[in-house]
């Protein structure tokens, strides 16, 4: 028995290692088609994340040093606090979350953890519902940029945040019998307010910690680009999607949305515009899985969240809980109001 425990030890700390071994000798034996896809990750990065994110980004950043977090904590804990049992600040999160994107809300709670805003079990339950695409995102990248449909990108923002909402009733419960008191390390709120005598040093600061932000998530989008272009070469992606068809097929989702699902399960962006392009007369099935990856967001937000989360000893497991729910209420949802609503429905006959 002690000999499995030291091999499964050994395996755990060699396992790492090994994968990343593993990924330098495929950035060298697909070097051609690793270096296309960089491209095309930086290109996505430069010409949408940036001009789209970065001023949302540097308005939040800015936000923070003014009163409005205080003001919001105030006039909607009334609400925040019997819906989703955090406090009325949460409502800060939630809505920036909601207007930049990711990760925008996880950046927001990490700071409210570490400056004493929220106790650890109330930013765990912040942290399952107050990350989520932008509408930038999902109504003009996705609706009118992808399926050329402003009405489809206006139906998955609404099952988005109708979806989040969901999730964030569900985990007023989460950890609900622990009533842990602020840590006194971090029981001080930043005082440092914005004024004209210290403008310049708080604007600079600001857009510092905003460019810090977006550069991780071009890293990311980098980096992902090319796992998904080794994926595919190397035929594991292939295997993947064979392996997974009968799951599909329980779902009666065709075997052509295979590569794309398991795309976006990885990378969000890649994912949607892989199943955005899929012909198909029965369109909805192509919304109904965009709705499930833009809630669930995919492995590479996760990780870009745990980058953030970790500094403030956050766990991560409600924020993967949450997404997944969020990313099954979203396409339940969608696939309500696309039958429901005809407007809504673009299948062809």
């Amino acid at each position: 028995m002690s000999k499995i425990k030291i091999i499964v030890f050994k395996f755990k700390n060699l396992f790492i290692p090994f994968c990343i071994c593993l990924f330098t000798l495929f950035l060298l034996v697909f070097s051609n088609a690793n270096l296309s896809s960089a491209k095309k990750g930086l290109a996505l990065w430069a010409n949408s994340v940036v001009p789209s994110l970065l001023p949302f980004f540097i308005a939040t950043e800015l936000l923070g040093y003014t009163n409005v977090i205080q003001i919001l904590g105030k006039l909607l804990n009334k609400f925040m606090r019997p819906i989703f049992n955090v406090p009325g600040e949460g409502a800060f999160p939630f809505i920036m979350g909601i207007i930049s994107g990711y990760p925008m809300g996880a950046k927001i709670v990490s700071k409210f953890k570490s400056e004493g805003i929220c106790t650890n079990e109330e930013a765990e339950r912040l942290l399952a519902f107050t990350n989520n695409s932008g509408p930038l995102f999902i109504i003009g990248t996705v609706g009118i940029g992808l399926f050329k449909d402003t009405n489809t990108g206006i139906l998955l923002f609404i099952t988005h945040i109708l979806a989040c909402l969901t999730v964030g009733f569900i985990f007023r419960w989460w950890k609900s019998g622990k009533r842990n008191r602020l840590s006194n390390e971090f029981s001080n709120i930043a005082n440092s307010k914005v004024s004209l005598s210290n403008l310049g040093e708080v604007l600079a600061n600001s857009i510092m910690s905003a460019i810090n932000t977006i550069f991780l998530i071009g890293g990311f989008i980098v980096l992902f680009s090319v796992i998904i272009s080794i994926f595919k070469n190397s035929g594991v992606l292939d295997m993947l999607s064979n392996s997974l068809s009968p799951i599909f097929n329980i779902f009666n989702i065709p075997n052509s949305y295979n590569d794309g699902i398991l795309t976006g399960i990885l990378e969000l962006t890649n994912g949607v515009c892989n199943i955005a392009e899929i012909n198909n007369k029965a369109i909805s099935i192509n919304i109904i899985i965009c709705a499930f990856l833009l809630g669930f967001g995919g492995i590479s937000i996760a990780l870009q969240i745990l980058s953030i989360t970790s500094k403030a000893k956050i766990s991560i497991k409600p924020y993967l809980i949450g997404k997944l729910l969020q990313g099954i209420f979203a396409a339940i949802y969608t696939y309500i109001l696309i039958n429901t609503f005809w407007f809504f429905n673009l299948n062809l006959s």
